[in-house]
């Protein structure tokens, strides 16, 4: 079962980088879905960044930026599977 850690707050799309503003935790190598209306994919995560710097997990509250592999919108919901 899937379970909400958060929702996109800013999209790059040059870079293809979205910032997530968590309500739980998420880490590297974790499975996501992408949520936003009938527009749903899923992705993992190999790259998360706090402040422009590596790190392998982040916490509730923390802004986290993610590659995705699709274009993704501001306000879609993110949940690890």
């Amino acid at each position: 079962m899937a379970t909400k850690v958060g929702t996109i707050t800013h999209w790059y799309d040059k870079i293809g980088v979205a910032v997530i503003k968590l309500t739980g935790a998420l880490k590297k190598g974790d499975r996501i879905k992408v949520e936003q209306g009938d527009e749903v994919f899923e992705d993992s995560i190999s790259s998360l960044q706090i402040d422009h710097e590596d790190v392998e997990s982040a916490k509730k509250g923390d802004e986290a930026a993610v590659k995705l592999a699709q274009k993704a919108k501001e306000g879609a919901t993110i949940s690890v599977l």
